[in-house]
């Protein structure tokens, strides 16, 4: 096969056109070209008057090496690569090496290298375990995209995953967030952050990333979620998303699929503590007061178990402070949106909801940047604690909803918030109390309209734009809602993005506080094994540890930490 990039046509374009455009580029017949497949479709909407579709294909043809000797040099054509999943192996030299592909069958099993306790010998005692030198399942804390995708690896392969979610099942879980957006009622264990999914779950359900991604795992999430029931059009799309209501039929699927393998899931299972003997992990300890023996645990938390950060810090595992942004929830109508980026072709099915991407460099040093833009979708409460309001955007699949709404987001970094490691936790809080305060002290979050927050005057009233924010939002003057160099910050970017996207700053255009979970405050150090730096056993992982930052990333980050855990048992296994 040949890969094919930078194929262009415009919208109105017919399937003979496509395969005419691919004759043309290759200088072959009809009779040549075997077939091809879509392997990427974007559009380039630089000239909303001239909106052109781009592909990436990947074509079968006649004769094939000696086509691509005559087009050799040309930069729009090479070998398509192999971007099926290759599962890891233990090589003689104790190094992983590529096994067999998720291609050859549903599931690759490998045989389990070392020996597992069976029915109830599953929940040994730690001391009792380790009596005996076994090595237990390995476990998983967290159940959003990145534990999930190290779960359903290393069940595939046979390691028979444990895996714990201090929230509830995700239908349970959506029960329980909709209580606190319809009814301002606050489960701290089950909300947008914790339960089955994980915050990705209440999003826009955005799955690109610009993480390098050499070995193609992000491929093989696409390809599972496409398994799981997602919309097999994720594969080729530029920029896929899922949405809320069908990543909740996903997130169970995908379970079944792993418990089918041999995994475990147990929800409302918080760990409590982590139990280290001389540097090495040995274990878990529940907040019930069950222990869970393991010489291997994944930290997939996500960037809101400030609890569990707290405990790690007193354990000793070794973590650092790192930069993050704070900011504001904007609305506009989505109809403003679509009109600014295509022209004549908005409301083309084809295009659907527009996006986009702002940034501003400001005069006092600080960069403003939209974040996790939600096209046709809702800006929801996404708190994990009492007495604080968080917002976030979440799209549905069909991003038909009235407004877009988007983060305006400020870096900030350590030196915003000295302390050590857990200080940002502390920075985060400060404005989500304030933002709580400001609202009225019932998880209503505080507003503004965007003429009166450039102005510096409060809002009264509201105007055309409709905020969606549930619980509701209380008008008010958002001038303290953050640190002083963010709002100065926001109140410049504001009219330059304007200047972008026109009607950006429409005086009725409606500013909700605050947005402080863009990600983790703290990043957990770990070595080329995806180990923690000074604690054997323990593989930080994914957003919450500061290794990803969205669902995409932050599953791939799954899958790379799974191999480095199976690596690890059967090189432990082969010392025996």
């Amino acid at each position: 096969m040949l890969r094919l990039t930078e194929i262009k046509l415009p919208l109105d374009h017919s399937e003979d056109d496509l395969k005419a455009a691919i004759l043309k580029r290759l200088g072959i017949a009809a009779d040549e070209l075997i077939g091809y497949t879509l392997f990427r479709r974007g559009f380039d909407a630089r000239k909303p008057s001239a909106i052109l579709f781009i592909y990436t294909l990947d074509v079968e043809v006649k004769n094939e090496a000696a086509l691509f000797a005559r087009l050799q040099g040309i930069s729009i054509i090479s070998p398509a690569p192999d971007t099926s999943y290759h599962f890891v192996t233990q090589a003689p030299n104790g190094h992983g090496k590529g096994a067999a592909t998720d291609t050859e069958s549903s599931h690759a099993r490998f045989p389990l290298p070392i020996p597992l306790p069976k029915g109830e010998g599953d929940k040994v005692s730690l001391r009792e375990s380790h009596d005996n030198n076994l090595t237990e399942r390995p476990i998983i804390i967290g159940t959003g995209p990145c534990g999930i995708f190290a779960g359903l690896i290393l069940a595939q392969m046979g390691f028979r995953p444990v895996i714990l979610e201090r929230g509830k099942a995700v239908r349970e879980r959506t029960k329980d967030t909709f209580g606190l957006w319809r009814q301002g009622k606050l489960d701290p264990e089950s909300n947008v952050q914790f339960g089955e999914g994980g915050a990705g779950t209440f999003s826009d359900g955005k799955l690109h990333s610009q993480i390098k991604d050499p070995k193609h795992y992000g491929r093989k999430v696409l390809t599972e979620f496409v398994k799981a029931g997602a919309p097999k059009e994720i594969l080729y799309v530029s920029k896929p998303h899922i949405g809320t209501f069908r990543l909740v039929g996903v997130v169970e699927t995908m379970r079944a699929t792993i418990e089918s393998l041999g995994g475990e899931f147990r929800f409302q299972s918080r760990v409590a503590d982590i139990v280290i003997d001389n540097g090495q992990v040995r274990g878990v300890a529940l907040a019930n007061g069950e222990q869970i023996a393991s010489n291997h645990v994944v930290l997939a938390v996500g960037h809101s178990a400030r609890d569990t950060f707290e405990m790690l810090h007193r354990r000793g595992v070794y973590m650092e402070a790192k930069p993050f942004s704070i900011g504001l929830r904007i609305e506009h109508p989505q109809s403003l949106i679509d009109r600014a980026r295509f022209g004549k072709n908005a409301g083309n099915p084809l295009l659907g909801a527009a996006d986009y991407k702002l940034v501003h460099h400001c005069g006092n040093g600080r960069s403003v940047y939209s974040f996790c833009m939600c096209p046709g979708g809702t800006v929801v409460a996404a708190t994990s604690e009492e007495g604080s309001v968080v917002t976030n955007g979440m799209s549905q699949y069909s991003r038909n909803e009235r407004n877009a709404n988007s983060g305006i987001v400020v870096g900030v970094t350590p030196e915003d918030y000295p302390g050590g490691p857990l200080a940002g936790i502390a920075f985060q809080r400060q404005w989500e109390a304030r933002a709580f305060e400001l609202g009225g002290k019932n998880y209503c979050a505080p507003g503004q309209l965007v003429g009166d927050f450039i102005a510096g005057r409060p809002s009264t009233a509201l105007g055309s734009v409709e905020p969606s924010y549930a619980p509701g939002v209380h008008l008010c003057d958002l001038s303290t809602a953050l640190p002083d160099y963010a709002i100065a910050a926001i109140r410049e970017a504001l009219p330059a993005f304007d200047k972008q996207i026109k009607g950006f700053a429409m005086a009725d255009a409606v500013l909700t506080g605050v947005e402080t979970r863009t990600s983790s405050p703290l990043r957990i150090k770990r070595n080329e094994d995806c180990q923690s730096s000074n604690t054997a056993g323990l593989y930080p992982a994914g957003e919450g540890a500061g290794y990803a930052g969205g669902i995409l990333s932050a599953a791939v980050d799954g899958i790379q930490v799974a191999e480095a855990v199976a690596l690890d048992i059967m090189r432990s296994a082969g010392k025996r």
